[in-house]
C-alpha cells in the first residue's frame, strides 16, 4: 500500500478531507477490481469490502446499492424496495451517473444524487473498505460514516 499517485484517487482524498472524514486513501500496485482482490490486498475479510453497484431503473434513474463483498444483490428484493423494474447500467451510464469508471466507484461523492441502499450485513463490522475512485485505490471508514455520508438506507438487499 502506498499514498495515492492517480489524480482521481488524490482528488477523492481531497473530497474526503473536505467532508471531514479522517481516513487515508491508499493505492495498490495491483488492481483490486473484485471484492476478493481488495480483501487480499488489504488483509481483511471479504465481507468488509463495500461493493458499489449501479442499476438503472425503468424510469432511467440511477440506483446505488452498497453491498458487502461476500454477498450478491437480490435484484428482486431491491426492485420491491424501489417499486419499479431494474436494468443493468452500462459503463457509460455508470460514468455519467457517478463520475467514475466501473471497478472504482466510491460509495459517495458522485456526479449526481442517487437513491442508495446499504446492505445490512455491512453494519456488523467495525471497519469497512470502499473504492476511492480507481480500481486500485481504497479507503477505510465505519459503517456509521457510510450511512451518514452516502445518505443510504440500510436494507436487506442480499440473496439469502
Amino acid at each position: 500500500m502506498r499514498e495515492p499517485q492517480n489524480p482521481t484517487a488524490i482528488k477523492y482524498q481531497q473530497l474526503l478531507t473536505e467532508m471531514g472524514i479522517q481516513t487515508q486513501v491508499v493505492e495498490f500496485e495491483q488492481a483490486t477490481r473484485t471484492a476478493q482482490d481488495a480483501a487480499d490486498a488489504i488483509g481483511c475479510q471479504v465481507g468488509q469490502i463495500v461493493k458499489s453497484l449501479i442499476f438503472r431503473t425503468k424510469s432511467g434513474q440511477g440506483l446505488l446499492v452498497l453491498t458487502s463483498g461476500s454477498n450478491r444483490v437480490d435484484e428482486k428484493r431491491v426492485r420491491e424496495l424501489v417499486g419499479e423494474k431494474l436494468g443493468k447500467a452500462d459503463a457509460d451510464f455508470v460514468r455519467t451517473a457517478t463520475g467514475y469508471a466501473i471497478g472504482g466507484v466510491p460509495p459517495f461523492g458522485h456526479a449526481s444524487q442517487m437513491l442508495t441502499y446499504i446492505d445490512e450485513d455491512l453494519l456488523q463490522y467495525e471497519t469497512i473498505w470502499a473504492a476511492a475512485g480507481t480500481p486500485n485505490a481504497v479507503f477505510s471508514l465505519t459503517p456509521d460514516a457510510l450511512v451518514a455520508h452516502s445518505s443510504g438506507q440500510p436494507a436487506a438487499v442480499s440473496e439469502v
